[in-house]
């Protein structure tokens, strides 16, 4: 399927109810034994958006994923789509948009956006996260911020909706807490937890439109 066909479809599937919380359960992290961490915020979460950003490459259809530079923040060194916190007056799309320009260096006003997977509560930063789902007519040129991001990398689409592309791993999650978790292995990279979650939603919806 072009990316414009895709596009087409996802536009008219992502208005209507989305697979949610059974999608993101599929590819949560469990304690493998031990010390489990503990999470309490006495505010109410951040709102933010991360972009699922599509374009053509070759003869397949890729997104792009960051690893971050390590720096002091509950983020660091983390595998994640381009995204980040709203300012204010922002919703989650123009978060994203926003954040994948600064992340990236795309410019925010070039995506089409198609609309919005399930917002989710990343519990550990305590944000409402809104995934957005954007393409792109031709690949782009990425321009990492070299602040907060180590490396860009793509995946592709095709490999994200395989049949075996969920599996799964004992890590070792801040260092310290034995997890095992169900992930991705996207360009020899280990994506799991928030960022795993949300793409198992994308990935089951791409599932039905192909």
């Amino acid at each position: 399927m072009n990316i414009s066909d895709l596009s087409v479809k996802l536009n008219e599937r992502l208005s209507q109810a989305l697979p949610g919380d059974s999608a993101h359960a599929v590819l949560r992290a469990v304690s493998a034994g031990g010390v489990m961490p503990s999470f309490t915020h006495k505010l109410p979460p951040r709102p933010g958006g991360v972009l699922i950003l599509l374009y053509p490459e070759g003869d397949s259809i890729h997104f792009p994923l960051i690893l971050r530079q390590e720096y002091l923040g509950a983020h660091s060194g983390q595998i994640s789509l381009p995204g980040g916190k709203s300012e204010p007056g922002e919703d989650g799309v123009q978060a994203a948009l926003r954040e994948a320009e600064e992340e990236i260096g795309i410019n925010r006003e070039k995506p089409n956006v198609l609309g919005t997977l399930t917002s989710f509560h990343v519990i550990p930063s305590n944000f409402i996260i809104t995934p957005v789902v954007a393409t792109l007519d031709s690949a782009p040129l990425f321009r990492p911020d070299p602040y907060e991001v180590a490396k860009i990398f793509s995946g592709s689409l095709h490999d994200l909706v395989r049949d075996d592309a969920i599996r799964e791993k004992e890590i070792l999650a801040a260092g310290q807490y034995r997890m095992r978790a169900p992930h991705f292995e996207i360009a020899g990279e280990i994506v799991w937890g928030a960022t795993a979650m949300m793409l198992n939603e994308f990935r089951m919806i791409l599932r039905e439109l192909t």
